[in-house]
């Protein structure tokens, strides 16, 4: 009883905020405006950056630097063809001297990438752009703002239940998370790896890459948890994936060079 409170409320708030989105088509729990989306990523990035900067984390290396910009900002303009209100966005790019093996972008194109990425797997440039990509597709297909919505929803849910059970049902936010929450964020990783391939093969960069780099991802971070847990497709299955895409990438590589 107290779960179907809880479901029932996430539908209804599902239900109000369901938009089709732009790029991909797909029905998304949209309850954030892109505005404020847009906004409280750009104070979380000048955070981010101030405390790594503070912390003497932000790279130095101008050549390191200076490539990585080269690549992302051929792989900007191909955005602003898939997705023209990304064209005004105050795009930016920062490299974290941090072993972490990531990469991110933000609503509005506030992006990182770290250096642990790139020389743990000693990345070639056409692998950077796969992984830029790729993140900059989560921003363009609007992944952040579903993200912040199905958030808010959880929330919603979790305070309405509450009332309506006249108890604290937060315990129940792990399984509603499982039950709802992890099957959409698969389904936005697979999305962000089919728009990212085909965003890089429009800046000129191989889509064979994107095989290699997960290839290596797996070989450096291993086939990690159960498919069903995770929030990504589990490293064979993504690789197959990206197989798949890879014939049907290559005449939009050909044409770009």
């Amino acid at each position: 009883m107290k779960r179907t409170l809880v479901v029932v409320a996430l539908l209804a708030a599902s239900l109000l905020g369901c938009q089709e989105n732009p790029v991909s088509g797909r029905k998304q729990l949209v309850l954030v405006s892109e505005e404020q989306a847009q906004a409280s990523s750009a104070q979380a990035y000048t955070q981010t950056l101030s405390e790594a900067q503070k912390k003497g984390k932000l790279s130095t290396d101008a050549a390191l630097n200076a490539r990585v910009k080269r690549i992302t900002d051929k792989l900007i303009v191909q955005a602003g063809g898939m997705y023209a209100p990304s064209r005004s966005w105050k795009w930016s790019v920062a490299v974290i001297d941090e072993p972490t093996l990531n990469a991110w972008c933000m609503p509005g194109g506030k992006m990182a990438i770290y250096t642990g990425i790139i020389d743990k797997l000693k990345l070639s440039d056409d692998e950077i752009a796969q992984i830029m990509g790729h993140e900059i597709a989560h921003a363009l297909l609007g992944h952040g703002r579903e993200r912040m919505s199905r958030a808010m929803a959880m929330q919603g849910g979790m305070v309405l239940g509450s009332i309506v059970a006249g108890q604290d049902l937060s315990a129940l936010g792990p399984v509603a998370d499982i039950a709802l929450t992890l099957p959409n964020s698969r389904t936005g990783e697979s999305e962000a790896d089919r728009y990212g391939i085909e965003l890089a093969a429009r800046a000129g960069f191989d889509p064979h890459a994107a095989v290699r780099l997960w290839e290596k991802m797996s070989a450096a971070s291993g086939n990690g948890p159960p498919q069903f847990l995770s929030t990504h497709p589990s490293p064979d299955n993504r690789i197959q994936a990206l197989n798949a895409l890879v014939p049907q990438m290559m005449p939009i590589y050909e044409k770009s060079r």
